[in-house]
């Protein structure tokens, strides 16, 4: 696969903390490269590495086969980045902002006119063209700063939480806009606090926890690196404590929690663990409104691996 992105060796210090150390990666041509990492892995700042808005100490980045500096415009035209917050211009209208941002790139007027209609049919704001930003919702608005970020039909798109407190046909929108992005040759990174949408949209997943790669792969790769085999959730109330210190000691139990309404119990391997637990709680006469066993998510993959939920 043709590299758009080579990442060797990348170190960022601020005085005493290195919020990028070493970091290595590549990312392919038409992939969506989903980067992750909890609050303060180095996600940001190796965003802004690779686009030469952080100055580094150590290592390289390459994109298109070449190396990336601050004044590298002809690669920085090919490139689309929508950050987490919005930055339109409040006194133009949808179509007006898209149009400014795609200018910046396209200055012959027929194709911008299109490339901005190809923008506003690919994140569905065809009914408000005519609106200002203000009179948008927030999940309009967020659409709105998608257009604006990849109306030049750039090469390598850089999306940065770009469903934060959208509403669900807003985040459904979006997502199915990326997907047509990738399938019309754009390379894709990705970053989000939702796991599902990773599990929907990427092709690969990096994993980077203070400012390293812990794991990478694709999806079912890096489910084949959690230790557990398998998770049972059970629906229950007024569990006795006793009840779940003897699950505990089950010999293929990796652990158990228990909230108010849910015992979950994890195993690290094994077979017919089901069945063993299901015996066991008809043995002490504990009823259940519900019992279920499902493999491993990549939520419980990122909780293995960095000890933290990813939204944390």
């Amino acid at each position: 696969m043709k590299k758009i992105i080579e990442v060797k060796n990348l170190t960022k210090q601020y005085k005493n903390l290195k919020a990028v150390n070493n970091l290595t990666f590549e990312v392919e041509k038409g992939e969506i490269l989903g980067l992750l990492g909890p609050n303060g892995s180095g996600k940001s700042t190796t965003i802004n590495c690779i686009l030469s808005l952080l100055n580094y100490q150590e290592g390289t980045i390459t994109i298109f086969n070449e190396k990336m500096t601050p004044g590298a415009y002809e690669i920085k035209r090919k490139i689309g980045v929508v950050f987490q917050d919005v930055a339109v211009f409040e006194e133009l209208t949808v179509y007006d902002n898209i149009d400014y941002f795609c200018g910046l790139y396209i200055t012959d007027k027929n194709t911008r006119k299109a490339y901005v209609q190809e923008a506003i049919e690919l994140v569905g704001l065809e009914e408000f063209k005519k609106f200002l930003p203000k009179q948008l919702s927030g999940g309009l608005l967020r659409r709105l700063n998608i257009a604006c970020g990849i109306a030049h039909k750039p090469e390598l798109i850089i999306l940065d939480e770009p469903t934060v407190a959208v509403d669900p046909q807003s985040r459904n929108n979006i997502l199915n806009g990326i997907k047509k992005l990738r399938d019309l040759g754009a390379t894709i990174i990705y970053t989000t606090h939702y796991m599902e949408e990773v599990e929907i949209l990427c092709d690969r997943v990096i994993i980077i926890d203070k400012g390293k790669v812990i794991a990478s792969g694709t999806i079912d790769e890096l489910k084949e690196l959690a230790k557990i085999e398998e998770k049972v959730t059970v629906e229950v109330t007024n569990l006795e404590e006793k009840i779940v210190k003897e699950i505990l000691d089950f010999k293929n139990v990796e652990n158990v929690t228990y909230t108010e309404s849910a015992l979950i119990v994890i195993y690290r391997k094994g077979k017919n663990n089901l069945q063993e637990l299901i015996d066991y709680l008809k043995k002490e006469g504990i009823k259940y409104n519900k019992i279920f066993s499902e493999r491993p998510t990549l939520n419980d993959v990122f909780l293995e691996l960095t000890g933290k939920e990813l939204r944390d």
